[in-house]
């Protein structure tokens, strides 16, 4: 039975290949547009139709309406009222103003609170760290590389180019 399973580095392979392909190919499609020139094609002349000229047409003006003027109602003027003025209250001579009695401070008594006795914190002496010596590591050896084989010269070949594009006359 077969497998349909593909890995993901393979999408991504052809992805990439897919990619260039098409990179290139629009890079020499406007390439050739921007070399390509294009024959010049004369305009016809076509003559214009005279459009005869209309008569302006005037609205007829006609009279501004004039409104009646109104009267202003004229309002007959009050008098102002005036208040009668009012006697001042006399006080006897002999009052004054009444003053309260002074009230005495209760005084309660202070709660009294037992002093406590401030906890000692007993001393810790410091715990003695026992000192470890370095671990050495073995030195190893550095490894050595064995040597690529040479790859075979292949002869330079010459650069293609591209074959010109023939010019319209």
């Amino acid at each position: 039975m077969a497998c349909n399973h593909f890995r993901p580095s393979f999408f991504l392979l052809l992805l990439i290949t897919l990619s260039s392909i098409t990179g290139n190919t629009i890079q020499i499609e406007a390439r050739h547009l921007l070399e390509m020139t294009l024959p010049e094609i004369p305009k016809p002349e076509i003559p214009l139709p005279q459009i005869p000229s209309l008569p302006k047409t005037e609205l007829p003006t006609l009279p501004k309406p004039e409104l009646p003027t109104i009267p202003k109602p004229e309002l007959p003027t009050l008098p102002k009222p005036e208040l009668p003025a009012l006697p001042k209250p006399e006080h006897p001579a002999g009052l004054s103003k009444p003053e309260l009695p002074a009230l005495s401070k209760a005084e309660l008594p202070k709660p009294e609170v037992p002093e406590l006795p401030k906890p000692q914190i007993p001393e810790l002496s410091k715990p003695e760290i026992p000192t470890l010596s370095k671990p050495e590591l073995p030195t190893l050896p550095k490894p050595e590389l064995p040597k690529l084989p040479e790859l075979p010269k292949f002869p330079e070949l010459p650069k293609p180019t591209l074959p010109e594009v023939p010019k319209f006359p």
